[in-house]
């Protein structure tokens, strides 16, 4: 067990004060699964005023539950004090704490058995739960009671779903039973936290354990679109899964990237609106990209997802039905098309959504993908130009010229950059400049 030295030096602090400690939680799970911590929580039988006496430097950032941070250096560590939590009566927090110097009933009151484990060099791990046989079987199982688990805090339920993706265990059946019965009172938690266990979710080496965030009922109030994508059959030569099934397989395919895997979920959500059936009883879903970049827009907004991850995953949705013929010039329209950052993502999405779909024709799709991606790294070692931010005519050289501002030097350099994404060679001044003073006399001054 590789302690930090921190931790140690705090354990050892508060036990030469006459003080239990421990660290206690995920980073006990992730030592004995041979993981680097991300996080070492703390738990002592000390008291946050007291724990502040011990140490020089601390931060008071939960002190109502028990919580003081101690600084090391630039590295804060949670160091809490041994609880019972009260009545939870919104779902989250515990109307009141009562501090014990019980480290089993500190224990007692978290989630699963495989974060209900502490550790120090002196005792050792302590294991009242049984979180190291479930470690050892790949479970994930609550604590005591799942339903009262589950009635303290409803994100719960999901935090046993991601779990399960990231450490590719399965759910212990009473607490999946107590996840099915529970399920409604996720409209209890914040959209804030459930988007933060979404994405850990999409992020993890499972995706596809999403289906059980679908079985289990918990979509049908935090992601409603994701039931009708499920029920969506695709009659189509091209697909042997529901909408649905599709999407989980394609998130498999695509790397782990948090705005891609976002897309990825959502990237067919326009389809149950668009599916129309053609007299031979096949299915088509005309305009489904489109629509699917107006539901996603509302959907991540509603899950409170930052302005840069919408955007990203707004336009991937757009465009990842778009044929992209192997071409210099079809690929430096693309590129001007969705934008150069996003060009690559997109590659990936349609890569993973070709993956996803029936065998017949995959090697053909996918093979035209990598002659685009390989033109794609050619166009990036010349540098070449394919948008208006490095074209080398600006606005003020058009208007240095004389040519009045307006809408003529915009239509201008619209029409400069054509010839520039057709001929590359063309991005010079003087070339462009010229082609540029040419078009203007030639449309009568309006440029277009």
């Amino acid at each position: 067990m590789r302690v930090p030295e921190d931790v140690k030096w705090i354990i050892g602090q508060l036990n030469q004060q006459g003080y239990e400690a421990c660290a206690v939680g995920g980073c006990v799970r992730d030592m004995l699964l041979g993981r680097e911590p991300e996080d070492w929580d703390i738990t002592t039988s000390a008291r946050p005023e007291q724990v502040k006496t011990v140490f020089r430097r601390t931060v008071d950032t939960g002190i109502a539950h028990g919580t003081v941070t101690v600084l090391r250096g630039k590295q804060g560590y949670e160091v809490t004090t041994y609880r019972i939590d009260g009545i939870y009566t919104d779902g989250r927090h515990p109307e009141q704490v009562t501090f014990t110097p019980s480290l089993e009933e500190d224990l007692k009151r978290r989630d699963f058995t495989i974060n209900a484990m502490a550790y120090n060099e002196t005792d050792g791990i302590t294991d009242l739960f049984g979180g190291r046989e479930d470690l050892a079987q790949g479970v994930i199982r609550c604590v005591g009671d799942p339903l009262h688990r589950f009635g303290e805090d409803a994100l719960r339920m999901m935090r046993a779903v991601r779990f399960a993706a990231q450490l590719g265990f399965t759910i212990e059946e009473a607490t999946l039973a107590a996840i099915r019965k529970l399920a409604p009172t996720i409209r209890k938690v914040s959209a804030e936290r459930v988007r933060m266990e979404l994405v850990k979710l999409l992020v993890s080496p499972h995706p596809e354990q999403l289906r059980l965030l679908y079985e289990t009922g918990l979509t049908a109030y935090i992601l409603p679109e994701f039931d009708r994508m499920m029920e969506t059959a695709q009659n189509t030569p091209y697909h042997c899964y529901s909408v649905g099934n599709h999407t989980l397989a394609v998130l498999c395919h695509v790397p782990p990237v948090p705005a891609l895997r976002v897309a990825a979920l959502l990237h067919d959500v326009g389809k149950p609106d668009c599916r129309k059936a053609d007299e031979a009883g096949r299915d088509h879903f005309f305009g489904h990209a489109a629509r699917g970049a107006e539901l996603a827009r509302d959907i991540l907004k509603r899950l409170k997802f930052d302005n840069d991850t919408l955007r990203v995953a707004e336009k991937l949705i757009r465009h990842h039905s778009d044929a992209i013929e192997p071409t210099e010039k079809q690929v430096r329209r693309m590129l001007n098309r969705v934008g150069e950052d996003i060009f690559p993502l997109l590659l990936l999405l349609m890569e993973g959504d070709n993956m996803g779909k029936t065998p017949d024709g995959t090697n053909e799709r996918l093979e035209r993908l990598r002659q685009a991606d390989q033109i794609y790294q050619g166009i990036l070692a010349r540098r070449d130009c394919v948008s208006l931010k490095t074209m080398e005519l600006t606005g003020d050289d058009l208007l240095a010229a004389g040519i009045p501002g307006g809408r003529q030097i915009g239509a201008l350099l619209q029409y400069c950059l054509e010839l520039v994404l057709e001929e590359p060679e063309k991005n010079r001044h003087e070339v462009l400049m010229q082609a540029a003073l040419r078009k203007y006399e030639k449309t009568g001054g309006k440029g277009n």
